[in-house]
């Protein structure tokens, strides 16, 4: 058997989420069914990180075993033509088999996109997130200074959260503005479930100027989720990239939303 790293993209709007669910198309079950078509036997893949209904993904990686030997080129190429138009695979890289894509992984980013004008998209409707309001970007950029490092991130999860302990280390959180455009990128160490949409939540709110820089962290140190703000929509949210040791030589991913 040998062991294969693969990076993924992904249109979310297209899929019930990541993880395989009776009834319902998901991305894993739509890349284990291209596999399987390649390798010639049936296939389970193991994700960097599962991410819900409506979430993107620029920057995803999987691993997958097989005895069956093809060319990475194969592997893209034949997987590709079996997937529908929401997903692909962008690199395909043979591993050791002490390569695990959840567990080795050192840290996480996601960007959320948010778009500010008077009207509703079209064309990007379910890839971003639309606000009427202008939003107020060095008050966004304060507040998420009150998130970088290690905290308790009880109050920015899910109540459905299934993570044994809520503690995180945010490592890099930036803020960013071009007309009517705003997003952020936050690179941790994990997440929690919802977690960045839920802080996507709070920093909406303070950047339309209804809440002080101050709430994002009075909301972090009450640890309730009943003290933060609604959680905010999945379409505006990318997983934009996975990191992992040198040693395993992941490819870095390309960026299809870097003019954001």
């Amino acid at each position: 058997m040998t062991r294969y790293a693969l990076g993924i993209e992904y249109d979310g709007s297209q899929f019930c989420g990541w993880q395989v669910q009776s009834g319902v198309e998901t991305v894993q079950e739509a890349i284990e069914r291209a596999l399987g078509a390649v390798a010639n036997h049936s296939t389970r893949v193991v994700t960097a990180g599962r991410t819900d209904t409506g979430v993107h993904a620029t920057g995803q990686v999987i691993h997958f075993d097989s005895a069956s030997r093809r060319t990475l080129n194969s592997w893209i190429r034949g997987v590709n033509s079996n997937l529908p138009a929401g997903v692909v695979v962008t690199w395909a890289k043979e591993v050791s088999s002490s390569f695990h894509a959840r567990f080795c992984a050192r840290a996480r980013s996601y960007r959320y996109i948010i778009l500010s004008r008077p009207v509703r998209p079209t064309i990007l409707a379910r890839r971003v997130t639309w606000t009427h309001q202008l939003l107020n970007v060095q008050a966004m950029r304060s507040a998420a200074e009150d998130l970088l490092g290690e905290h308790d991130f009880s109050a920015y999860r899910s109540v459905h959260c299934q993570s044994r302990q809520p503690i995180r280390f945010i490592h890099r959180f930036e803020v960013g503005q071009s007309g009517p455009w705003t997003w952020f990128d936050i690179q941790a160490d994990g997440f929690l479930h919802h977690m960045v949409r839920n802080i996507a939540g709070v920093l909406m709110p303070i950047g339309a100027e209804e809440k002080a820089p101050s709430w994002a962290r009075e909301v972090l140190i009450s640890r309730e989720r009943s003290h933060a703000g609604v959680t905010a929509p999945a379409g505006g949210l990318y997983l934009s990239r996975v990191d992992y040791p040198e040693h395993f030589d992941i490819p870095s991913p390309t960026d299809p939303i870097s003019f954001w």
